[in-house]
C-alpha cells in the first residue's frame, strides 16, 4: 500500500454525484498526476485527500482514504493536524496579505513548530531556499508577498506549504496561471521536492504530466478510468477512453 490509499471514494454535492468508486494508491516520494477533461472530478478527488471538501456546504464523501494506513475521515482525526501533514497549493497564487516572511512563517507559528525567533527564521529561510526564491527575495522579506511576480508568488505559496514539513503536497494546476519560463521553474522544483515529499498534482497539460510524474491517473466523468506508470499510460494505454483523451479526440 502506498503513502495514501483511497478505497471506493464517492463524492456528492447535494444530490449530484461528482466521483464514483475511486480507488487509487499514491506511492511515497513519487509525483502522481491526475489528468482528464475539465469537470471530470480530478480536483474534487484532490480535495478529498486533505478534507478540503469539508469546507463546501452539502458535500458528502463516502469510502475510505488512508494516510499511512489510518483513515483520514475517522471522527478522531484532527483536521488541522491532517492539513499540516497534507499541504495544498492552488491554481492561482494566493499569498496572504502579509510580508514575504510572514507568509512562510504563518504555518510553523500556528503549529508551534519553533521555540524562538531564531528557529522560526531558520524554518522560513530554509523553505524559501528550497523553492529557489532566496536570491530574489532575501533583501525584501518585509515587503508584501503580493509585490512579487506571478511565478515568484507561486513559489512563495509552495514555500508556505512546505514550511510546516508536510509529508504530502497536493497541487491543483500549480502552473496554469504562469508563463512558460515560470512553469519550467515550478516543474524543476516539483522534481526536486519529490525526494522529500509525496506529490499529487492535477494538471490539464499532458506534456507536463509526462515530464514530471512517475504515475498518472486518468479521470473521466467522475470515474477513474485508468492508472499506472506515466510512460505506460502515454505510450500504451489499456482503455480506449484514455487513448482518445491522450490523442486529443476527447478533451
Amino acid at each position: 500500500m502506498g503513502k495514501l490509499h483511497s478505497n471506493r471514494v464517492n463524492v456528492f454535492y447535494g444530490e449530484k454525484q461528482a466521483l464514483f468508486d475511486v480507488s487509487l494508491d499514491i506511492e511515497r516520494n513519487q509525483v502522481t498526476s491526475l489528468i482528464g477533461p475539465s469537470g471530470c472530478g480530478k480536483s474534487t478527488f484532490l480535495r478529498c485527500l486533505n478534507r478540503m471538501n469539508d469546507t463546501i456546504p452539502n458535500c458528502r464523501v463516502t469510502g475510505e482514504i488512508l494516510l499511512d494506513g489510518k483513515d483520514i475521515y475517522d471522527p478522531d482525526i484532527d483536521v488541522v493536524e491532517l492539513r499540516a501533514r497534507v499541504g495544498i497549493v492552488f491554481q492561482k497564487p494566493n499569498p496572504f496579505p502579509k510580508s514575504i516572511f510572514e507568509n512562510v512563517a504563518y504555518g510553523p507559528r500556528i503549529h508551534g513548530m519553533a521555540r524562538d525567533k531564531n528557529e522560526l527564521d531558520e524554518i522560513v529561510f530554509a523553505s524559501i531556499r528550497r523553492t529557489g526564491l532566496w536570491e530574489e527575495v532575501k533583501d525584501r522579506l518585509k515587503e508584501p508577498g503580493t509585490s512579487l511576480s506571478g511565478g515568484q508568488q507561486q513559489r512563495l505559496c509552495i514555500a508556505r506549504a512546505i514550511a510546516t514539513k508536510p509529508e504530502v503536497l497536493l497541487m491543483d494546476e500549480p502552473a496554469s496561471a504562469l508563463d512558460p519560463i515560470a512553469t519550467a521553474v515550478i516543474e524543476e522544483l516539483i522534481d526536486e521536492l519529490r525526494e522529500n515529499f509525496t506529490i499529487v498534482i492535477v494538471t490539464h497539460s499532458m506534456q507536463q504530466a509526462a515530464r514530471i510524474s512517475q504515475k498518472t491517473a486518468f479521470f473521466h466523468l467522475g470515474k477513474l478510468i485508468e492508472e499506472g506508470g506515466t510512460e505506460d499510460i502515454f505510450t500504451n494505454p489499456k482503455h480506449k477512453q484514455t487513448q482518445d483523451y491522450i490523442t486529443g479526440r476527447i478533451g
